[in-house]
């Protein structure tokens, strides 16, 4: 498990990157397919928002989600994108506290440890991120340290996402294929997907 520094820089870079995304879906393109089949762009905004800013931040107060939020079109409001960037910034200043880092996280049906749970919203704040940038016309990037670190977060939880039905069959990729196209291709992805 990297350091807590280590991921706190993880989350903020990919927390920039995902409001940077956010800021460019256009309205027209809310009903465009995206590469998780069951979601059109709205239904994919709507719960990376919900799980990787409210989820986020409440993670770290060690709350439920309450059913409000869970339920909301968030896409619906014309300036939610500067109220993902704005929730996104009040979470990652909720994980600046290195005493959140430290214990466990109940997650209503099990406990993990808090940096498991940080590791894995922000795998989910950057792979649904790329699925957004993908599916509106954008590009996704992050650091070379940042696609290893998340690369380490998909193999090691694949199979579990894959038992759950969260992830799809591992995707071949080529040789020269870089850590974040591997972790795209190993929890199900074409790192080459575009919308048809």
């Amino acid at each position: 498990m990297a350091r807590m520094h280590e991921l706190y820089a993880y989350m903020k870079e990919c927390a920039a990157e995902a409001a940077r995304v956010a800021r460019g879906v256009d309205a027209d393109r809310l009903a465009a397919p995206t590469p998780c089949t069951e979601f059109d762009v709205r239904a994919l905004v709507n719960h990376w928002v919900l799980y990787t800013s409210h989820g986020l931040e409440h993670r770290a107060l060690r709350k439920p989600l309450p059913e409000a939020l869970t339920e909301r079109d968030f896409t619906a409001e014309p300036d939610w994108a500067d109220a993902y960037a704005a929730q996104l910034d009040r979470a990652v200043a909720a994980w600046a506290d290195p005493a959140v880092w430290e214990g466990e996280i109940d997650l209503g049906f099990a406990t993990s440890p808090a940096r498991q749970i940080a590791s894995l919203i922000i795998k989910e704040m950057a792979v649904h991120g790329w699925d957004v940038a993908v599916s509106t016309g954008q590009e996704y990037t992050v650091s070379s340290e940042t696609e290893e670190f998340l690369l380490r977060v998909v193999d090691e939880h694949a199979e579990m996402y894959r038992k759950y039905g969260g992830f799809a069959d591992p995707v071949p990729v080529d040789a020269g294929a870089s850590a974040f196209e591997r972790a795209l291709a190993l929890s199900g992805r074409d790192p080459h997907w575009a919308p048809r």
